[in-house]
């Protein structure tokens, strides 16, 4: 089975200003057909889908982001079938916005976690079948705990990132209703941690090292807004942080968030096997594969990175690979 992963995918403002005029397939530009390819696309999902206009000011925000209906359609012609919601952008428009956003992924048949009505539905892990496997999704995020879902209140479903045995049991448990609901691969998806970094610190290594032990197939990360290494843990892939992907921001020069990657995972039976990795060059509200000077450039920055975890990175023309094992757990 052939999972794509990308980062943050943000369809509102410039994006969403040319729903309408342009294909859904354009906003993908030349990454489209690679990601069609995979059994399974997953994405982190940066904004709402909502007709609603009453932004979040409690406490007050300088970032609003939304899509209109119609901005479902772009993830639909790339084939993401999977998003995470457990971000500091799904309550951008209140309860309002995010019971529309859930009402609208519904619709389009995009399995979806980590945000809901309730604690409950904010902890539910989304299932998707894919290439023979059921893949279950398990999404926290450490951003604005003001949105962290309760009992009797719409939100996302928080944590704060340390590796203790009490927030490791937390993840745990969220492994465990996985594998509950039918799950035979669990990705636990991250949105963590300040923006602009190229580096974990320790202790993010130090809890998805204790999430891998806890039964976690394979770490999912984004928020930085840049890339960050991969590294591999007995024999898992963790993705530190797969930068952004779809989106209409500024570029930062030396930091380049305009510049990242599609995370392919080749899983046999329930274990990664290898993961491919395409580097792609963001423009405005358009993704594209990178040509050079921004090609060497990536390759150059994930190998590095990812070595300082003790990770092999090869390059093969214009893709990286990480190879993890031989064959299917047994």
């Amino acid at each position: 089975m052939r999972l794509a992963m990308i980062g943050d995918v943000m369809l509102g403002r410039g994006v969403a200003a040319g729903i309408g005029y342009r294909s859904p397939e354009s906003f993908w530009g030349t990454t489209l057909p690679l990601l069609r390819e995979a059994d399974l696309a997953l994405a982190n999902l940066e904004c709402v889908i909502t007709t609603h206009t009453t932004p979040w000011n409690h406490p007050p925000r300088v970032f609003h982001f939304r899509t209109p209906p119609e901005g479902v359609e772009i993830l639909r012609a790339a084939g993401v079938r999977l998003v995470s919601l457990a971000n500091n952008h799904t309550l951008d428009f209140g309860e309002p916005g995010l019971l529309d956003t859930l009402r609208a992924l519904d619709a389009a048949e995009i399995a979806h976690a980590g945000a809901g009505i309730d604690l409950a539905e904010a902890r539910r892990p989304a299932l998707v079948e894919a290439g023979g496997l059921r893949v279950g999704l398990i999404a926290f995020t450490d951003n604005v705990p003001e949105w962290a879902a309760t009992p009797e209140k719409a939100g996302v479903h928080h944590i704060a990132i340390h590796p203790d045995a009490e927030t490791l049991g937390m993840v745990e448990q969220a492994v465990a209703r996985a594998r509950a609901a039918g799950a035979q691969f669990v990705i636990f998806s991250l949105h963590w941690g300040p923006n602009m970094r190229l580096r974990p610190p320790e202790s993010f290594r130090q809890f998805v090292h204790g999430a891998l032990d806890r039964g976690v197939d394979l770490v999912y990360g984004h928020s930085a807004h840049v890339f960050q290494g991969v590294e591999v843990y007995k024999g898992k892939p963790i993705l530190y942080d797969t930068g952004d992907f779809l989106d209409d921001y500024a570029t930062d020069p030396l930091l380049r968030n305009d510049q990242s990657l599609i995370f392919f995972a080749e899983i046999e039976g329930t274990q990664v096997t290898a993961l491919r990795m395409v580097p792609v060059h963001l423009k405005y509200s358009e993704v594209d594969l990178a040509v050079n000077p921004e090609l060497e450039e990536i390759c150059a920055r994930l190998i590095a990175l990812s070595r300082e975890m003790g990770t092999h990175v090869a390059r093969h023309g214009n893709t990286l690979h990480v190879h993890l094992a031989s064959g299917p757990k047994t």
